[in-house]
């Protein structure tokens, strides 16, 4: 999807450096500098517009939120959303996603967001799709024991994809939804921008899933 350039936008983030990182890999292990308290860590890959970290971040003020986005316009729009919010427990970083165990340390995540993901496709680009092994690995080095992936999507290949893969690789689901607004449950529903126009058009997935804990060591 192509972007549209804001002239607005570099001066911008220049303007706000303690709201948004554009080097992040520094910070590897010593996220929690960047907020007035340590509190647990929530990251959503693909923050977009920010309307999903933004909402989090109001509703759970006891955890401290960071959003990762490739697009340069894109961020900016969300710093515009997280500045006006007056929230401190928003942190913005302008990055590829891709490597998170470069700029995160070990355990430093407790739980991870990715919401409507680049779906993939085609067969051969399968290993770029964020809830492939590869990447799961890369989130099993920085999430805690027990660390949480939400995963939402309204891209039924995808998330039949996204059900095998972390099934294949171990993880323990919590909850699988096939009509999230639908559901009667009471689970949280804080919707993105892009699910708010699209909705309409079909089913939003969602699957909630951590890692096991590795009990071995104690026997």
């Amino acid at each position: 999807m192509r972007v549209r350039n804001k002239p607005w936008a570099k001066d911008y983030v220049a303007e706000h450096t303690e709201r948004l990182v554009e080097e992040p890999e520094p910070l590897k292990g010593n996220w929690q500098s960047r907020f007035p308290k340590e509190q647990p860590l929530y990251v959503e890959i693909g923050t977009g517009k920010g309307q999903f970290i933004v909402e989090m971040a109001k509703a759970h003020p006891d955890r401290n939120f960071i959003g990762i986005e490739i697009q340069f316009s894109v961020i900016a729009a969300a710093l515009k959303k997280v500045v006006a919010s007056e929230l401190t427990n928003i942190q913005l970083v302008h990055t590829d996603g891709e490597a998170v165990n470069t700029f995160f340390a070990a355990g430093e995540i407790t739980g991870l967001y990715l919401n409507f993901s680049d779906p993939w496709p085609k067969s051969r680009h399968a290993k770029r799709r964020l809830t492939s092994p590869v990447f799961l690995a890369h989130y099993a080095d920085v999430l805690q024991p027990k660390g949480e992936i939400q995963f939402k999507t309204d891209n039924r290949g995808l998330f039949e994809y996204s059900l095998g893969s972390l099934n294949n690789f171990g993880l323990v689901f919590d909850g699988v939804w096939l009509d999230l607004h639908a559901a009667t449950d009471g689970v949280e529903d804080i919707q993105t921008e892009y699910e708010q126009k699209f909705s309409a058009k079909g089913p939003i997935y969602q699957v909630i899933a951590h890692f096991p804990v590795d009990d071995s060591s104690d026997k």
